[in-house]
């Protein structure tokens, strides 16, 4: 189950990096399309992540 945390955590970390700059772009004056692209890869990377951490904690029985 190791290898699975350290896809979370790298999976977290694309995550984080791609909040902020959605966030920047937020606030810049740039093409929303770009806007649109980066949130919602942000988004799906946020959904992996959490389909990995369900499917960990039914393999362990509901415990984490």
């Amino acid at each position: 189950m190791n290898k699975i945390n350290q896809i979370r955590t790298v999976l977290n970390i694309v995550f984080m990096i791609g909040a902020v700059a959605t966030i920047i772009l937020f606030f810049t004056d740039v093409n929303q399309t770009v806007f649109f692209y980066v949130c919602a890869t942000s988004i799906i990377i946020k959904m992996i992540e959490y389909a990995l951490r369900f499917s960990q904690r039914n393999r362990q029985g509901g415990k984490l």
